[in-house]
């Protein structure tokens, strides 16, 4: 395993990080048709991510160079019938081609549930496309468990 720190990142971050957001959407098109399939568009206020409280985003740093991401963000439930009022949920996973399959998105979701368990919150979720079996397998090594299935629909 070669040597990767992970640390919160910062707004000097901030371009990287767009351009991993934009290749994560690159990614992700094929997948869901109900996206936009050309352009710029962005999942993501990382900026807001960054300095919010409820928030945190990771990179992962081989010496330095940013070669992974995922951001955790506390969230509230909508309506009182669950056991917690605040859950976790995972986003912006992203590791640059060249270094999947190596352990770098296992360090940063370790990263992620250590963030979480140091604010007490003891249920964290994250999505998935179905098609997506490689994202699927990493986050089942790492312990998360398939929970809800989302259905949809196209009308024509």
């Amino acid at each position: 395993m070669m040597d990767i720190d992970i640390r919160v990142a910062t707004l000097d971050d901030l371009a990287t990080l767009n351009e991993f957001q934009q290749a994560l959407i690159q990614v992700e098109r094929p997948m869901d048709a109900s996206l936009r399939q050309e352009g710029l568009m962005y999942y993501y206020d990382l900026g807001k991510l960054i300095k919010s409280e409820k928030s945190d985003v990771f990179v992962a740093c081989q010496q330095d160079e940013i070669v992974g991401s995922g951001y955790g963000l506390i969230k509230s439930h909508e309506r009182d019938i669950f056991v917690t009022k605040e859950y976790g949920y995972i986003g912006f996973m992203y590791v640059k081609e060249q270094y999947r399959g190596q352990g770098v998105g296992q360090l940063v979701l370790k990263k992620l549930v250590e963030w979480f368990e140091v604010r007490n919150i003891t249920d964290i979720r994250l999505q998935v496309y179905k098609n997506n079996p490689k994202a699927i397998k990493a986050y089942e090594k790492a312990g998360f468990q398939q929970h809800l299935i989302e259905m949809q629909l196209k009308v024509e």
